[in-house]
């Protein structure tokens, strides 16, 4: 007899020790080949109620997205050669069932008779938008094409899903390429203890057992916690340099070149958007978006850049006027801004790197950020070891009603770990709240979440202390989290953050992020990690002061962003070349133009591998809604915690609990009681002048 395969056969939490990458194919042809079975029977028996239809299909649909959803996270978080290997493998079968199941005209038929039917009035609002977004999905999915166009399709899917796979393989090969070994003092000149301690654990985990923070050697890499650490402190320009260049040409040459890679991506959407009769790709993202076309999208952008760029400028020139006065006579180069932007804010704020993050161990900010959850959402939040996990430093977490009723449950994994865990910060499902996929003995399924984080972890005697940077990530996840969790829909296919348009998917997230500039909450989580000294009142003020430093900048170089991401998918690919496109637009926006040989398009994973192609705006357009849902705290009172928490709840009831069941706008009105205001933003940031206030 065959022993069981865990990545398929557990029910409320996988045993992820003993899942390898020889799990993953058979895992995938067995769940595949069980639900593609049930479609099959569900179009011949081509049931017209909604019980009939939907419930086998959310069924047979959950079975390979619990799978692959636990490979996947596998692959992005214990990446080898082997899982890599097995995920390559079994990708093309999930690309084929779900191009199968979007395709299929017996369902698409059933559900379009569902909508037509005179009981759809009478369905929730759940329901009704569950069956208009399947029906939506299926056209996107091709199921209106020819035999001939769809086989097209298919293969276009396929060999975009592998690209996808292929590019974030490629960057992340590519960072772990690049390690610069200093031995040398004078070479570590101006970085605080603590990235001279991050250093030369790099340089251990590189073979060099002796490395101390004191003598080296040391090590800086290009993961974030080590790029941004050296770029913000070194005082070797020449080194700031190096590891700059290397940077912004990371996977842009040689094996991991991923330039190829892009070309043919925008190619393949080009074509796919042809196939499905939009002009271009840009329409295709916008159907399951909340902003209504690409010009309404250009007014946002060019609004924000209209009213930040007078600030992006004054903030060079700030640059260049320290450099010069510091000794620095060559101009501002790109390898300067954030070491010149540090010391600016160390002189204007008097805040030090080395000066902050004492006061945020990750304990500590853990406290403050459950405490706050459970005032502003009445729930609590547990640890509950008994959960295993696929690493030592990974925790789980019980989240319960304040009446002690479980209600979900999230597996945090905070620290880099650059040679197996991809970079960045990102929130995911082990799966979503569900009646129809309850275990047996439940009466319905509940929600478990993901919360990844790339900082830096515990060295030596200290616990893993954060940059004030990475306390308003982690708070940002946590809000991805909480609309996972906190859901009531009991519908799978728009419980949780399932099916929310994208643009709007950013709202709670960089809501969570406005409570790291509310000095209340702020106090109570700063603490020194040795004393337990809470941070001195001059010092929380300067760090609130942080929130519109450089805002002018920050918000130019996402502008810039978004407007690269919609023109590369709306001009025609065959004329376009992508290096030069992002170069005209940077130099149209930005102060300081990129240099000639940026490449950053080429490890930009967001739009060619990660789910915001013709959508990276999206986090603009949501900051919109985040700040106007936070004026409605500021309005009941922020320091009244009584009106604070019936706000929270009001939060919760609405934006957190009703998911994807209703249009985000429907959503946003019911919490805010009229539509968003864009300049709720720009306020926020300080980018309108004081004496135009509203």
């Amino acid at each position: 007899m065959h022993e069981p395969n865990p990545l398929r056969s557990w029910e409320l939490c996988p045993d992820f020790p003993s899942i390898t990458a020889d799990h993953v194919m058979p895992a995938m042809q067995h769940v595949i080949a069980t639900s593609s079975a049930e479609l099959e029977a569900l179009e011949q028996a081509a049931p017209r109620t909604w019980h009939g239809l939907l419930v086998p299909l959310e069924r047979l649909t959950d079975r390979v997205a619990r799978a692959w959803g636990v490979a996947t996270h596998l692959h992005n978080v214990k990446n080898c050669d082997a899982m890599r290997q097995a995920y390559a493998q079994a990708q093309p079968l999930v690309v084929e069932f779900h191009n199968r199941l979007g395709q299929s005209r017996p369902v698409y038929d059933a559900l379009l008779a569902l909508r037509d039917s005179p009981d759809f009035s009478t369905f929730s609002q759940a329901l009704q938008r569950t069956i208009s977004l399947l029906i939506r999905d299926a056209a996107l999915q091709g199921v209106g094409l020819s035999p001939e166009d769809r086989e097209r399709f298919n293969a276009i899917s396929q060999e975009l899903a592998e690209l996808s796979t292929r590019f974030t393989n490629n960057v992340l090969d590519a960072t772990q390429a690049y390690a610069l070994t200093l031995t040398q003092k004078d070479e570590v000149a101006g970085l605080p203890e603590d990235s001279l301690r991050l250093a030369a654990s790099m340089a251990r985990a590189r073979g060099q057992e002796n490395a101390t923070a004191e003598n080296g050697p040391w090590c800086v890499t290009l993961d974030l916690p080590s790029f941004l650490s050296f770029m913000q402190h070194a005082s070797r320009r020449d080194l700031r340099e190096n590891v700059y260049r290397a940077y912004i040409t990371r996977a842009a040459s040689g094996d991991t070149d991923n330039l190829p890679h892009i070309r043919r991506i925008l190619k393949l959407r080009r074509e796919l958007a042809a196939l499905l009769g939009f002009e271009n790709f840009a329409d295709v993202s916008l159907e399951r978006k909340m902003a209504p076309n690409v010009d309404s999208i250009k007014t946002l952008l060019r609004t924000i850049q209209d009213a930040a760029t007078d600030q992006a400028l004054n903030d060079l020139i700030e640059l260049g006027e320290l450099a010069r006065a510091a000794g620095q006579s060559d101009d501002i180069q790109p390898w300067d801004v954030m070491y010149w932007a540090e010391r600016v804010k160390e002189q204007r704020f008097g805040l030090r790197d080395e000066l902050i993050r004492p006061y945020f161990p990750l304990p500590a900010i853990l406290k403050g950020l459950f405490d706050l959850i459970e005032n502003l959402f009445a729930v609590r939040i547990e640890a509950g070891a008994e959960v295993p996990t696929w690493h030592a430093d990974v925790t789980y977490y019980r989240v319960k009603n304040s009446d002690g009723l479980e209600i979900a449950g999230f597996y945090l994994d905070p620290y880099a770990r650059p040679e197996e865990k991809r970079g960045g910060a990102w929130m995911d499902e082990l799966y979503g709240r569900s009646t129809v996929c309850a275990p047996r003995g439940h009466a319905v399924r509940l929600p478990i979440a993901y919360v990844n984080c790339n900082q830096r972890p515990a060295l030596d005697d200290a616990p893993s202390l954060m940059s004030f940077q990475e306390v308003t990530t982690l708070f940002h996840e946590f809000g991805h989290a909480l609309q996972h969790m906190l859901t009531t829909v009991d519908h799978g296919f728009v419980a949780g953050i399932s099916n929310i348009e994208w643009d709007a998917v950013e709202l709670p997230s960089q809501f969570m992020e406005n409570w790291c500039y509310h000095l209340q909450t702020l106090t109570g989580l700063a603490r020194h990690y040795r004393t337990g000294e809470p941070m001195a009142a001059e010092l929380l003020d300067q760090l609130l002061e942080t929130r519109t430093f450089r805002a002018g900048s920050n918000a130019l170089r996402q502008v810039c962003f978004a407007l690269t991401d919609l023109t590369l998918h709306t001009a025609d690919p065959d004329t376009l070349d992508p290096m030069d496109t992002a170069q005209r637009i940077a130099r149209e926006i930005l102060p300081l133009p990129p240099l000639p040989e940026d490449r950053f398009l080429c490890s930009f994973s967001h739009i060619f591998a990660g789910g915001y192609a013709a959508g990276y705006y999206s986090y603009k357009w949501a900051e919109v809604l985040s700040a106007d849902a936070f004026g409605a705290f500021v309005d009941a009172g922020l320091e009244d915690p009584a009106r604070r928490q019936d706000t929270g709840l009001r939060f919760r009831n609405t934006v957190l609990a009703l998911g994807g069941s209703r249009h985000p706008m429907d959503i946003f009105r019911l919490f805010r009681g009229r539509e968003p205001d864009p300049r709720a933003l720009l306020r926020q940031e300080g980018l309108l002048p004081t004496n135009k206030d509203n």
